[in-house]
């Protein structure tokens, strides 16, 4: 039995996102997604006006005529989300944790995907995959991926996104839409995410809180890192510790958008303390107009 406070910001979210996908997203969400889906039907001979690009240079050469691969709009998309539940994302400086926010634009994610009738699967993921919802259909299924994203307790603590990664390539044999939500305080999963990017639509969102992007002049505080547990006393008040500590978040960040560039991962930031629709809408039309 879920307690009440849980059902009762199930139920807020679900009103809060639900109006968001009515107004906003639900267009966007289409206008986005569908038709960027195609597989293929058959091979046939050439007509003039076929685009030259879609030649089977194999069935050419073997019959000695000119013949096109056809494909077919895939009527259906499957929405994966990957959710960190890593430790790192309780954190947050204002009214909400990083968690919570990943949890909101999950729920609008998901809303959008079955308003379309696409499919919505989820894995959730600390140093090890925790939770796995294969992807299904329908407003059931979608309030229990939003269930799941604000009551499930991992185990662990720490982050392993190379796992996650490597998880969804296994379970996901055909290409899916892939958003990957993290804070991103990890290492080592560049290369995983180099393969899953060949064979999915991957996108990053990456979810930041302003206190970790810049210190303010507070005096003596203990900072924690929350996933491994290690603290140390900053005397906030030094212009230098302050002016190190923001050079250093944003050298993060720099070589966190570089990777993503360099293989084509589309990143969608979202601070935890302001609204996410806007980079969300920008994020939409962008994709809208490069694949016009």
């Amino acid at each position: 039995m879920l307690p009440s406070e849980i059902i009762q910001k199930i139920r807020r979210i679900e009103i809060r996102t639900k109006r968001l996908v009515d107004d906003v997203f639900g267009g966007e969400y289409h206008s986005t997604f569908k038709g960027r889906g195609m597989e293929f039907s058959e091979v046939r001979e050439y007509l003039p006006g076929d685009d030259v690009r879609t030649i089977d240079w194999n069935v050419t050469a073997r019959t000695g005529h000119p013949h096109v691969k056809k494909y077919v709009e895939e009527r259906e998309l499957t929405i994966m989300l990957l959710v960190d539940a890593s430790s790192s994302l309780h954190f947050g400086s204002g009214e909400r944790s990083k968690g919570e926010v990943a949890a909101e634009i999950c729920a609008l994610l998901a809303f959008s995907a079955i308003r379309n009738n696409d499919r919505v699967g989820l894995i959730i993921f600390t140093d090890v995959v925790e939770k796995y919802i294969p992807p299904r259909k329908g407003r059931n299924h979608v309030l229990r991926v939003i269930r799941e994203l604000l009551y499930f307790r991992p185990q662990h603590e720490g982050t392993d996104i190379s796992a996650a990664l490597e998880f969804l390539r296994r379970v996901m044999r055909k290409r899916c839409v892939a958003f990957l939500v993290s804070d991103f305080f990890a290492s080592g999963y560049e290369r995983a995410l180099m393969i899953v990017s060949k064979r999915h639509d991957l996108i990053a969102i990456s979810i930041i809180d302003r206190r970790e992007m810049e210190m303010a002049p507070v005096g003596l505080v203990e900072l924690e890192d929350l996933e491994t547990g290690e603290s140390v006393l900053a005397d906030t008040s030094d212009a230098r510790g302050r002016r190190a500590y923001g050079l250093m978040a944003a050298s993060r960040a720099a070589r966190r958008q570089s990777l993503f560039r360099s293989i084509d991962v589309d990143e969608i930031e979202i601070a935890a303390g302001a609204s996410y629709v806007d980079p969300l809408v920008r994020f939409f039309h962008m994709r809208e107009r490069r694949y016009r």
